[in-house]
């Protein structure tokens, strides 16, 4: 094993164990404030986490990687804000009683605010299948899951505004603002479904919109809890941005050539739809023949045989490798951006080993 390859491993595992550790943290106070959802509105969030059943009965779970709150606690970690962990919650409200910490209660709110997206996310996109299960608009409906994702929301919200922490306000305002530019990002993504040509410029700000802006806010509500001043936090944003950007150039890479058994959905799911994906974009404007090949599928219906000819026609216009290489620059500008708020980055190693995870990532 090369040196390379050993500190990718070793970065692999910390993270793992980082996921891990987060969602021993996070997920009781999570579930503790999902059940606070009145009547047919908790039962959908509960098995959109995998807690429970269709019918009710109890489920093993599976809320996800856990990576947005993941980066809230690194965040406060790495700006030695440990302490603000003790802070917030002491006894009663949404996240349940005893002492929960005032960073774990962003950390949730940030978890909730994601799982928002993806409900709504499943119905825009007709998704059928999510984390291995059918999506929960399929078994509830459009309107339930609509209306649950919107009470996820708000409950997020209503987290950091009954925070007694100083941060709080200006974490929930950070929220906000963050799911505006989010709204924002996803209703581009659809416009340009229905347009014929998008340029790649603008599909780098619909990403960053989409994706950068809620890991961004995770990083900065951290640093808000760890009592950060206005340029570290702006930088952590400014990391979580830039390392949102690489996530996001990645997962698109899995939605073509992801492996249906880990990722919950049909090989080159994104093709089919004919979503104008990063890579999908890159190859579109190649100006090379494949580029025209993608285009002439991408003007009809496709079927199987078409998305495996798309897959080959993205690649071989070099979408593939522009994603590739466009995440690892992404990552080297995150990095800057991080060590503007942690100047020594052996403070941020959690930081820097999930950064790691989202772009080596292959499911």
């Amino acid at each position: 094993m090369s040196t390379t390859e050993a500190m990718t491993t070793s970065e692999g595992q910390e993270a793992a164990v980082l996921l891990e550790r987060t969602r021993e943290t996070v997920n009781p106070a999570l579930r503790r404030t999902v059940e606070s959802l009145p009547g047919s509105m908790r039962r959908v969030a509960l098995y959109h986490f995998g807690w429970e059943h269709e019918d009710g009965t109890p489920a093993a779970g599976s809320t996800g990687k856990a990576i947005r709150p993941a980066l809230v606690l690194a965040a406060a970690q790495a700006l030695r804000g440990d302490g603000a962990a003790g802070g917030g919650l002491a006894g009663g409200g949404v996240a349940g009683e005893g002492v929960v910490g005032g960073v774990v209660r962003a950390a949730v709110a940030v978890e909730l605010a994601h799982n928002f997206t993806l409900l709504h996310d499943d119905v825009i996109d007709k998704d059928v299948r999510r984390r291995g299960r059918p999506t929960a608009w399929t078994v509830f409906g459009t309107p339930d899951a609509i209306i649950t994702g919107d009470a996820m929301m708000a409950l997020a919200l209503r987290l950091l505004a009954e925070d007694p922490h100083p941060a709080s306000a200006a974490a929930s305002a950070r929220l906000a603002a963050c799911i505006v530019e989010l709204c924002a990002g996803q209703q581009a993504d659809c416009a340009f479904e229905q347009r014929p040509s998008v340029s790649l410029d603008e599909c780098l700000t619909m990403a960053t919109a989409k994706t950068g802006a809620l890991l961004g806010c995770a990083c900065a509500l951290g640093a808000l809890y760890a009592g950060a001043g206005p340029d570290e936090v702006d930088a952590m944003d400014a990391f979580g941005r830039e390392a949102g950007l690489a996530f996001q150039l990645i997962d698109d890479l899995i939605g073509i050539w992801g492996d249906p058994g880990h990722t919950g959905k049909p090989a080159g799911a994104d093709l089919l739809a004919r979503k104008k994906s990063l890579p999908v974009v890159a190859a579109l404007t190649s100006g090379t023949a494949a580029g025209e090949e993608l285009a002439a599928l991408y003007a009809g219906p496709m079927n199987g045989d078409d998305v495996g000819r798309a897959a080959a026609a993205v690649e071989r216009a070099g979408g593939r490798d522009w994603a590739q290489a466009h995440a690892a620059d992404r990552m080297g500008r995150a990095v800057q951006q991080l060590s503007r708020a942690v100047p020594d980055l052996g403070a941020a190693g959690g930081l820097l080993a999930l950064a790691e995870f989202v772009t080596r990532r292959t499911k």
